[in-house]
């Protein structure tokens, strides 16, 4: 035991290398991001929360959206953050169509999110209900349910498109979401 702990103290970590940093990526990133924040201050006076909810998606947007979280993207250093409950979030983030199951569960989570928010339907499936339209366990779009605010399309969306997408939110709303 005591040789395999030497062994792997001596030797060099197994990992390849970090690929190169594209600055026109990081700067285009730094100016949304900053964007976010100031029109996000000048609307809430405060950082927006985000409560994301899987209508009964396949989990590609929530790859991305998940990757608005990572190291690259770290947008909580810009003030985007996500919350666990409903009653904390300015905004709904919902991705997939909205199954049978999940409709009663996804009424209930914007019931419980005070007002002013805002509801954006991310992915193709939201916004259309994709590939499942039609579908016997699927009601459909996301404004089938709740009223949306804005629709991002992408089969997934990236993470930039998202990004441009809750500026736009909070920019073209200047008197706040309509409910």
């Amino acid at each position: 035991m005591r040789n395999l702990i030497l062994q792997g103290l001596l030797k060099s970590a197994l990992t390849e290398p970090a690929p190169a940093a594209d600055p026109m990526a990081a700067a285009e990133l730094a100016e949304l991001a900053g964007r976010l924040d100031r029109a996000a201050r000048r609307r809430l006076g405060r950082s927006l929360s985000i409560r994301e909810v899987d209508a009964g998606s396949c989990n590609g947007c929530e790859l991305e959206i998940n990757a608005l979280g990572n190291a690259f993207y770290d947008l909580e250093r810009f003030g985007l953050r996500f919350v666990a409950s409903p009653r904390h979030a300015d905004v709904l983030l919902v991705t997939g169509p909205v199954t049978k199951n999940m409709r009663l569960a996804l009424e209930r989570t914007w019931r419980a999110t005070p007002d002013p928010k805002w509801v954006v339907a991310a992915g193709d499936c939201a916004c259309t209900g994709g590939l499942f339209a039609g579908g016997y366990a699927c009601e459909g779009a996301v404004d089938s349910v709740l009223p949306v605010d804005l629709h991002l399309r992408g089969c997934p969306p990236s993470p930039s498109q998202l990004l441009a997408g809750l500026i736009s939110l909070l920019e073209n709303n200047a008197a706040g979401p309509s409910r």
